[in-house]
């Protein structure tokens, strides 16, 4: 099975030594989002894990822990924008995110770190050309560390609208994306680049530029040495072409102060809330288990072709 660490939230960014308490003791306990009395019992021993993928803005806390994962194979999808703090209010400076990316692919590979420049977004400050120039000095800059650059843009959810709003967001129009991806298509290029969307739902395939995959199995089967059989993840929208994974983050719980988040919804102060009854020796990210709860185990197998029958 695929462990997915987070979409819900920065887990090596706030929670790595939570994460890597839960791989010592090979399970993790995971509210369902809808019913969190309802939850999962996550087998995390390494016989049923094929590969961890991690999501993140600034993995730095975990990058001197990573011998603590020398049972498993993982890699990161690592998040590089170049907003500043009135979008991103929490996060280091990008410069020194940049030398993190470098030092993480110097450790551990550079096809293990994914670059992510997501979500793409437009207002007076940060133009079309804005993102031309910036996204070529970034991708110079991270050539020799990384294989893949993702491209993400502005999903408007509900529940961020005020806030894109405030700051004169407004949904994007074909013509700049194209203006954009023709740019980074050439950078990339120059550069010996992949370069893929994040979903299919802007359609750059006109440009020569894909709809990719972030849970990636022909990049997990390359890290694992063996081939896998994953079908789409059910759980993820139809535009995503994921493959199946077991997400272990919460929701509300992510203190990057990104303002155009869906995984918080609208309130800071919330996740800040959660972040205090964070403990790193429970069984669950955020908080204890309800006397009320219940807990099922969580099926699991390997994916891997000649173990299929296996089940846990």
């Amino acid at each position: 099975m695929i462990i997915s660490a987070s979409r819900r939230t920065d887990i090596p960014a706030f929670y790595s030594e939570w994460f890597l308490n839960r791989i010592k003791e090979r399970y993790v306990l995971v509210p369902n989002p809808y019913n969190p009395n309802m939850i999962s019992r996550v087998n995390l021993d390494p016989a049923v894990i094929d590969c961890i993928v991690f999501w993140t803005k600034n993995p730095a806390p975990m990058i001197d822990k990573l011998d603590r994962l020398q049972d498993y194979k993982y890699y990161f999808q690592f998040t590089l924008n170049p907003y500043g703090t009135e979008l991103e209010s929490k996060l280091p400076p990008l410069q020194k995110r940049i030398d993190t990316f470098k030092r993480f692919s110097d450790k551990i590979g550079r096809e293990k770190v994914v670059w992510r420049y997501d979500p793409i977004l437009t207002n007076e400050q940060y133009t079309v050309t804005f993102h031309q120039d910036k996204f070529a000095e970034m991708a110079f800059a991270l050539h020799d560390y990384t294989e893949k650059c993702m491209l993400g843009f502005i999903d408007h959810y509900p529940h961020v609208r005020s806030f894109l709003r405030e700051f004169h967001i407004e949904p994007l129009i074909k013509e700049d994306i194209d203006a954009m991806t023709i740019s980074f298509k050439k950078v990339a290029d120059e550069c010996s680049m992949e370069l893929d969307t994040c979903t299919t739902k802007v359609d750059l395939s006109h440009l020569g530029i894909s709809g990719g995959v972030c849970v990636d199995n022909r990049l997990i089967e390359r890290i694992v040495g063996y081939p896998i059989i994953a079908r789409k993840d059910k759980n993820q929208r139809d535009i995503c072409r994921c493959v199946e994974s077991i997400d272990i983050g919460t929701y509300e719980s992510c203190l990057n102060g990104c303002i155009y988040c869906y995984a918080i919804k609208g309130n800071y102060n919330t996740a800040k809330f959660n972040r205090s009854k964070h403990d790193k020796d429970s069984p669950m990210l955020i908080g204890e288990v309800d006397k009320d709860a219940v807990i099922k185990e969580r099926e699991m197998k390997s994916l891997r072709t000649d173990q299929l029958s296996m089940f846990y």
